[in-house]
């Protein structure tokens, strides 16, 4: 006999759960949740919105990942900053999926307090999708799914030996299910917020009531209840991130609730561990944020010229691959190679960058250790 997925059980959605066992790793979740806020407060303005800029251009770009979609990440990181405010000088021309998902993440995060509803999730929808279509696919954009073709399936594999993961309810029901999910999202105001993140992830994965964009969708629901969690709008950690890092365990665990019974104790204890390490990774991002303004504070006597700052920028933020070659300095900066040249000799006269070992055409460079009593 087929097992059944959990939509299709007599008592679905009753969830239920082993409160015991998730409730040291909810407290460690909350406890972690306070220190990082209590440790953003302490900063100044520009601190705090570099951090966010940070990690809502890491939130954007990975939750794309996640369904195997690839982003420009100056183009995130220019939209997001644009969104925000916040001049970061030479902004890129942004596409259209730039745009949309950015948009989308933007507006669950920032409008966390308003009511989810069916009007804001097509228009997300809408947003990830402007032109109707999902690759050379149609889609229906900004209404629910028809299952022309039949039944909505997550499925792997080559053509011909398909593995069926998971079959979604029939398009018939979506009108009654979204509706029912949205209520308890808005209603039930005993359950901790982060738990309530956490079962609305896996409710609306197991409604799948779009064509395609449920995962990001999903996400988005999820930010704007941890969101809610915290009373604030501004993001500073990405749990599409650590998903992206657990990507084969977060489907792995997904699969398993959906073909399982209504106990979900599995999954919040998953999401949360999730959640938990996402938390410690903003301490980690913090704290490379904070020795950069030390970096910056310690080389203010010295005259660093743009192109001069926008490439240790790079270096302090680790968005630079590879070693810096005088190559690389004058294409990333456009500028000629002697220019590249010259500005690589004052920094390393000043003590800032230094040659690494080697030499001829594999000449590279590096940050130096800069003393505290710089220069």
């Amino acid at each position: 006999m087929r097992r059944l997925y959990i939509h299709q059980l007599s008592d679905w959605p009753e969830f239920r759960w082993a409160g015991d066992k998730i409730a040291a790793l909810l407290g460690r979740v909350r406890h972690q949740q306070g220190r990082l806020i209590g440790r953003l407060e302490s900063l100044g303005f520009s601190l705090r919105s570099e951090a966010e800029l940070k990690m809502l251009t890491l939130d954007v770009l990975k939750t794309s990942e996640i369904e195997g979609e690839i982003l420009d990440a100056g183009q995130v990181r220019s939209s997001v900053a644009r969104r925000l405010g916040l001049d970061i000088g030479g902004l890129e021309r942004v596409d259209w999926q730039v745009e949309g998902i950015v948009e989308m993440t933007l507006e669950a995060t920032h409008r966390y307090q308003e009511p989810l509803t069916i009007e804001r999730l097509f228009d997300w929808h809408a947003a990830l999708f402007p032109t109707g279509r999902s690759g050379m696919t149609r889609i229906s954009v900004g209404a629910w799914r028809k299952d022309r073709l039949g039944p909505m399936q997550v499925v792997s594999g080559p053509v011909g030996r398909e593995r069926v993961h998971f079959e979604a309810p029939e398009s018939s029901r979506l009108d009654g299910e979204v509706q029912r999910f949205l209520e308890w999202v808005e209603d039930d105001a005993e359950l901790d917020l982060v738990l309530k993140a956490g079962l609305a992830h896996l409710w609306f994965l197991t409604i799948h009531p779009f064509d395609d964009g449920n995962g990001r969708v999903a996400r988005a629901i999820t930010d704007l209840l941890l969101a809610r969690s915290e009373q604030s709008s501004h993001r500073f950690y990405s749990m599409s991130s650590q998903i992206r890092r657990q990507r084969t365990e977060y489907y792995r665990i997904l699969e398993k609730t959906q073909r399982g019974n209504l106990d979900v104790t599995d999954w919040l204890e998953w999401f949360l561990a999730c959640l938990s390490r996402a938390l410690e990774g903003a301490q980690e991002t913090l704290g490379s944020i904070l020795h950069k303004a030390e970096i910056w504070e310690r080389l203010r006597p010295a005259a660093i010229n743009s192109r001069q700052k926008q490439m240790l920028n790079r270096i302090l933020d680790r968005e630079f691959k590879g070693k810096l070659t005088t190559s690389k300095w004058a294409t990333l900066t456009r500028c000629s190679q002697d220019t590249a040249h010259r500005d690589i000799s004052e920094l390393m006269e000043l003590g800032i960058l230094a040659k690494n070992p080697g030499g001829g055409r594999s000449t590279s460079y590096s940050l130096a250790d800069i003393p505290k009593n710089f220069p």
